[in-house]
């Protein structure tokens, strides 16, 4: 399995396993894990564009917002601004905790799987 391949295949089952829990009822538990899920697909995200954008395009970046800035410069994506709002607040979810924060960000997450699901059929095309 080449590199490319690998990486589409962990960032998709990332995915689903983030759907899976945000159709789950909300409740403390879920919205962690949901928190949690979100990050390390968010992390996938960018390592699998990383990959794509080496591989099939030719073009090296090296941070999470680079490489989704790129993503947008080749078409890849759309709303570049919704990708580095979501890198932030992966950032963010990584260095803070308080209930009400983690009710705000669990509301985001469904917008967010959206992006990533739009991201992983334009790399499997």
């Amino acid at each position: 399995m080449d590199k490319l391949t690998a990486a589409t295949s962990q960032f998709e089952n990332a995915l689903g396993r983030l759907q899976e829990v945000l159709a789950m009822k909300e409740n403390d538990v879920i919205r962690d894990s949901a928190i949690q899920r979100f990050e390390f697909t968010l992390d996938l995200s960018w390592k699998v564009l990383k990959t794509f954008l080496e591989d099939q395009k030719g073009v090296i970046c090296k941070s999470p917002k680079e490489c989704f800035r790129e993503a947008y410069k080749q078409g890849l994506i759309e709303y570049e601004d919704a990708w580095l709002k979501l890198v932030d607040l992966r950032n963010e979810t990584s260095h803070t905790y308080n209930e009400s924060y983690a009710k705000e960000i669990y509301k985001e997450l469904p917008g967010a799987a959206k992006h990533f699901t739009t991201l992983l059929q334009a790399i499997k095309r």
